[in-house]
């Protein structure tokens, strides 16, 4: 009985870290030399594969896609249709799954961090450790489609979509592994298979 409970609450924080994806996407900074603006859409990315690991972080980030993709505004700006997934910021979307999942991959195999030792350089690193070959695959997804759907060059494509982005995601790394590791403790309790333990 422990562990059914233990599942549907899994599946409800699936349901929840879709809304959260959704709303922390219209927290945004649009750039004028981007079509790709600022957003805290991937610092739930980052909690969300971080909490619930690989399969039901992938689970999540399939939600969030499918109700944006079916019309639902849950991408920046309020918008939603299968056009923001095939337009240019549209990899972009898409690459938050294989960031949930290497997210999650990386919060189980990595040692943890603790949320005081983050304040230190070994902490710091090692969150960097998890968190960066996530955002690096969120980057080479959406960056190739940018590239694709929009014709433009691989060094103006990184001048415009990947290098401004750095500083605020190394940062949204590091918040994600001190909110990952606050939630463990009230986590403790539940028998999850797949999330972070």
């Amino acid at each position: 009985m422990k562990q059914k409970h233990s599942e549907l609450f899994l599946y409800i924080l699936c349901a929840i870290f879709a809304a959260l994806t959704g709303v922390l996407s219209q927290v945004q900074v649009p750039l004028p030399f981007t079509p790709v603006p600022i957003n805290l859409a991937l610092l739930s990315v980052l909690i969300c594969g971080g909490v619930l690991g690989a399969k039901k972080g992938a689970i999540a980030m399939v939600v969030y896609i499918l109700l944006g993709a079916v019309g639902v505004p849950m991408f920046s700006g309020f918008t939603g249709g299968i056009g923001i997934l095939t337009g240019p910021t549209g990899g972009y979307i898409i690459g938050y799954l294989p960031a949930a999942v290497i997210m999650g991959l990386m919060a189980q195999w990595a040692p943890k961090t603790g949320s005081a030792a983050v304040k230190t350089g070994k902490g710091i690193a090692a969150s960097l450790a998890k968190g960066v070959p996530a955002v690096a695959a969120c980057y080479a997804l959406g960056t190739i489609w940018f590239m694709i759907s929009t014709g433009t060059g691989f060094a103006e494509s990184l001048l415009m979509c990947v290098i401004p982005f750095i500083p605020g995601d190394v940062l949204k790394i590091i918040a994600a592994s001190v909110v990952c590791e606050a939630l463990r403790r009230p986590m403790k309790g539940f028998a999850f298979r797949g999330a972070i333990h």
